[in-house]
């Protein structure tokens, strides 16, 4: 299946985004940075509405494409999103400041996750997008379950590495071996996790969606 494709196809199916949303989207591409593909674009618009989370995480910023979708989605919802890259802070906040507006409920955490994470309140969160370094994802988990309160909902997004997931770890480039190997060990601790329920979707570069198991 072309991929590239795919998505562009499921982008002609789906409502247009907001106008602020394919402003900060088209302006993303043009500048090379990476956001989340239309399919988990309505993903993440279907969920926003069935889930109606009231406290949401999302691990990686970038320019706040993301955040601001899930603002406009679910606009009751407090939303809080962690960044650690300066460039793209810089340009998250001028997003934030222009499309969220005064008394926004988006607060945007500067710095490293693996530090930020531990000082937040257990179970203060039903839903969290994970979409950060993926090298990392394996090194949150633990935090990220204690974050989810019961019956609340994990994303995790581009956990198939374009493909190079389901390959032997000799049939990847040397370089990026570390990172194969860190990502296969969250699909298994996600998958086997007595906390977590998980599916892994076939879509974009794969998404897993978790629910937090109740007590």
């Amino acid at each position: 299946m072309n991929i590239d494709r795919t998505e562009k196809y499921i982008e002609l199916t789906q409502r247009p985004l907001a106008d602020h949303l394919e402003e900060i989207r088209e302006r993303a591409l043009s500048d090379g940075i990476p956001i989340i593909r239309p399919s988990v674009q309505g993903l993440l618009r279907f969920l926003m509405g069935y889930v109606r989370p009231e406290n949401i995480l999302e691990i990686g910023t970038a320019v706040g494409f993301s955040a601001l979708l899930m603002h406009e989605y679910a606009p009751d919802a407090r939303v809080t999103t962690i960044e650690n890259y300066e460039p793209r802070l810089v340009k998250a906040r001028e997003n934030f400041d222009k499309y969220a507006g005064a008394g926004s409920k988006i607060e945007l955490l500067e710095g490293d996750a693996a530090q930020i994470l531990p000082e937040l309140k257990d179970g203060g969160y039903d839903f969290i997008f994970l979409d950060s370094a993926k090298g990392q994802y394996i090194t949150f988990l633990d935090d990220i379950i204690r974050l989810l309160a019961p019956g609340g909902m994990l994303v995790s997004d581009n956990v198939m590495q374009d493909g190079d997931v389901i390959e032997s770890r000799y049939a990847v480039r040397r370089r990026d071996r570390t990172i194969h190997e860190r990502m296969r060990e969250y699909l298994r601790e996600v998958s086997d996790s007595p906390y977590l329920e998980s599916a892994v979707l076939p879509m974009a570069d794969g998404v897993t969606v978790s629910y937090r198991k109740r007590d």
